[in-house]
């Protein structure tokens, strides 16, 4: 479990110095992944790595009954002139893992997937190279609760899908705490959401309910519930209906870049959210699609070879033949 208790945070700067926290109470059951939402500079990755500890609050105490990962994809505390094998094996020694050092660093190496760079000086990366060894790095200890700032939107497709495949790999013998522009991966990988807004935390035991609460809090737009097909038919009617969210959104984010500024339209931020949300929609309803057809394939191969039907009249015909 985490404690977060009367937490107060904010940065000094030349445009004054305002609450980005204020006065957070907050427990995060253990064995529950939760998302965190809010609006640019609400304070999500803030909240994140105070629970991390990577930075400390102006008030209030965060009390950690469990292992806690730093924040995954983090990136900054590499040293430049160090290439990324002698960086792995700084971290593990400091975690203290000097019989694993080997292990860890095979894993690092593998996961990242950056060739002959894991053997050069960090200098030389680019962000991407320096995302894909902190992620591999991160994974390679064993935390109660792992971190994550936008972890899964790093590097290619294929590098997003192995870290997606990662993320799933760990629910069940840990939990996450993520940020995400994505509605679709909070719903894929947390049970339960935290809305962050105007400088308070608001808890919620539902993702679903913690994104609703989210829109109402903006424009009160409130995207409509997913519901689960039955059958095919009803798998490619979402499907439909998915394709069609999804071009309004594309429509109404490019008509928003057209427009003057000052309308009463919703803000681009709002309508980016609405476009992933889309996206996220259509990929989950062609997944159904897919389900469905594959299980409709496995019960036709099942069931053997197409057959033929008997031809009744021609038997008949036959039959009368032989009679006469």
């Amino acid at each position: 479990m985490i404690d977060i208790r009367h937490l107060y945070k904010r940065y000094h700067n030349h445009h004054g110095s305002q609450w980005v926290l204020e006065d957070i109470n907050l427990s995060i059951p253990a064995g529950v992944s939760v998302g965190l939402l809010g609006r640019n500079g609400a304070g999500k990755s803030t909240l994140l790595r105070l629970i991390g500890g990577m930075d400390t609050p102006d008030r209030g105490e965060i009390v950690r009954a469990s292992r806690v990962s730093w924040p995954i994809g983090l990136a900054g505390g590499f040293q430049g002139s160090m290439t990324g094998r002698q960086n792995v094996k700084f971290v593990a020694r400091i975690h203290g893992a000097d019989d694993e050092i080997e292990e860890i660093i095979a894993a690092v190496e593998s996961f990242a997937d950056i060739g002959r760079a894991f053997d050069e000086p960090i200098k030389t990366y680019s962000s991407g190279m320096r995302s894909r060894l902190a992620f591999g790095l991160s994974l390679a200890f064993d935390f109660d609760v792992y971190l994550s700032d936008e972890a899964t939107a790093v590097g290619d497709r294929h590098f997003k899908q192995k870290a997606s495949e990662a993320f799933k790999a760990r629910i069940g013998r840990a939990s996450l705490i993520m940020v995400s522009h994505g509605e679709g991966v909070l719903r894929e990988f947390c049970q339960a959401g935290i809305l962050l807004d105007r400088g308070r935390a608001f808890w919620f035991d539902e993702i679903e309910d913690a994104i609703e609460a989210y829109h109402s809090a903006g424009d009160g737009y409130v995207p409509p519930r997913l519901a689960t097909p039955r059958n095919l038919e009803e798998a490619k009617q979402a499907l439909a209906e998915a394709n069609a969210r999804f071009d309004a959104a594309r429509e109404a984010l490019d008509a928003a870049g057209d427009s003057a500024a000052g309308t009463a339209e919703p803000p681009e931020e709002t309508l980016r959210w609405r476009l992933d949300d889309a996206r996220e929609r259509v990929h989950e309803a062609r997944r159904q699609v897919q389900q469905f057809t594959a299980r409709k394939g496995r019960k036709r191969a099942a069931r053997g070879p197409d057959r033929p039907p008997k031809n009744t009249s021609h038997d008949k015909t036959s039959a009368k033949a032989k009679r006469s």
